[in-house]
C-alpha cells in the first residue's frame, strides 16, 4: 500500500502488501478442520508444519524492502516512542467522521506499485467483511472485519510505515527472540537500558496485556477508536491481530491473564480472514453499501472521533 503523500527514506515498502505477503509465508494458513467444523489455528508456537529453522530461512531470503522495514521498525519502536504516540493520537481529536466516511478517507492510500490488483482500500475492507458474512459469522464480527484496517489512516497523517504496520511486540521489557528479525533490536536504544531488559521489565507478571505498551501502529489506534462500540471479542481482534509473537509464537505470555488467553481464540479466528481471504475480485461497493451502512448504524453513532 503506498500513500499518495510523499514517500520518505523511512517508507521502504513499495506496497504494504509486501508485509502481509511475508506474514503469509512466515505464518502459513492454518489447516482446515474436518467437514462441518471451523478452521483451527496451529498450537501456540507452531505455524502449520514449518520448522523454526525454516522461519529464519524465510527471513534471510525476504525482500530487501521487507528487511529494511523491519530494521526501521525494530530500531525506532522504543517504549518512549510508544508513549509519545499514544499521547499524540489517543485523544482522538483529529477528525469527526462516520465509519463509512473513514473508509472513503482511507481510499486516499493508493497502491500504484502493485500490478496484480487495482482494488481500492475500501474494497479490501469489504473483502474481509464479506468472507465473514459468507461464513455466517455474527454481525459484530463482520463489522470488526470491515473496520480493522482503518487505523492505517495514520499514514495520511504523516506517520512512516514502520509506525503504522508490522508485527507488534512488547516494549518496556526484554525483546523476545521469537519476534521476526530479532537481530534488528540491537540498534534499539532500549536494548541498552537495563530497566527494559529483564523478562518482565516495567511490568508485573500476569498484569494483563492491556497494561503492556505494545509497539505503536494501526491496531492500538483503531482499538481506541472502537472501544466504546464493539463487543470485547471484537476489540481483542482489533487490538491484537498483529501481535503475532504472542498469538502464534507464545511470546510475552507471562503478562497474559486467563481472560487474555481465552480471548486469543477469537484473535486466531479473525486472522484466518485477515490474511487468507483476500483476492483480486473486486466487491461491488454500491451494491454492498446499504447493508454495511445499516450494520454500522447498529453499533456506531453517526459521527465517530478519530
Amino acid at each position: 500500500m503506498k500513500s499518495n503523500v510523499t514517500e520518505t527514506s523511512q517508507q521502504p515498502l513499495a506496497s504494504m502488501d509486501e508485509w502481509e505477503d511475508f506474514l503469509k509465508v512466515r505464518y502459513p494458513e492454518p489447516a482446515p478442520a474436518p467437514a462441518g467444523g471451523t478452521r483451527r489455528a496451529p498450537p501456540v508456537g507452531v505455524a502449520a508444519d514449518k520448522k523454526k529453522e525454516e522461519f529464519r530461512q524465510y527471513e534471510a531470503e525476504a525482500r530487501p524492502s521487507v528487511r529494511e522495514f523491519y530494521r526501521l521498525n525494530h530500531t525506532h519502536q522504543t517504549y518512549d516512542f510508544v508513549q509519545a504516540k499514544r499521547k499524540e493520537y489517543l485523544g482522538l481529536n483529529r477528525m469527526q467522521m462516520s465509519v463509512w466516511e473513514a473508509m472513503e478517507y482511507l481510499n486516499q492510500l493508493i497502491d500504484d506499485s502493485d500490478p496484480d490488483t487495482d482494488l481500492s482500500q475500501l474494497q479490501h475492507l469489504l473483502q474481509t467483511a464479506e468472507a465473514m458474512r459468507r461464513d455466517g459469522q455474527p454481525r459484530w464480527m463482520i463489522l470488526t472485519g470491515l473496520v480493522h484496517d482503518l487505523g492505517k489512516i495514520l499514514c495520511l497523517w504523516g506517520e512512516p510505515q514502520w509506525a503504522v504496520v508490522g508485527d507488534t511486540f512488547a516494549t518496556g521489557c526484554a525483546f523476545s527472540p521469537k519476534n521476526v528479525f530479532p537481530e534488528f533490536f540491537a540498534a534499539n536504544p532500549d536494548a541498552n537500558n537495563p530497566r527494559f531488559q529483564t523478562p518482565n521489565g516495567v511490568y508485573e507478571e500476569g498484569c494483563g496485556l492491556d497494561k503492556v505498551a505494545l509497539s505503536w501502529g494501526h491496531d492500538e489506534y483503531i482499538y481506541n477508536v472502537c472501544k466504546d462500540y464493539l463487543p470485547e471479542e471484537g476489540l481483542y481482534m482489533l487490538r491484537y491481530h498483529s501481535f503475532y509473537p504472542w498469538h502464534r509464537e507464545g511470546a510475552y505470555d507471562q503478562f497474559a491473564t486467563a481472560k487474555d488467553r481465552a480471548m486469543k481464540e477469537w484473535v486466531l479466528k479473525f486472522n484466518t480472514y485477515d490474511l487468507y481471504t483476500k483476492s483480486h475480485e473486486a466487491p461491488d461497493v454500491a451494491k454492498l453499501r446499504p447493508y454495511y451502512e445499516d450494520l454500522i448504524r447498529e453499533f456506531f453513532p453517526a459521527k465517530v472521533r478519530w
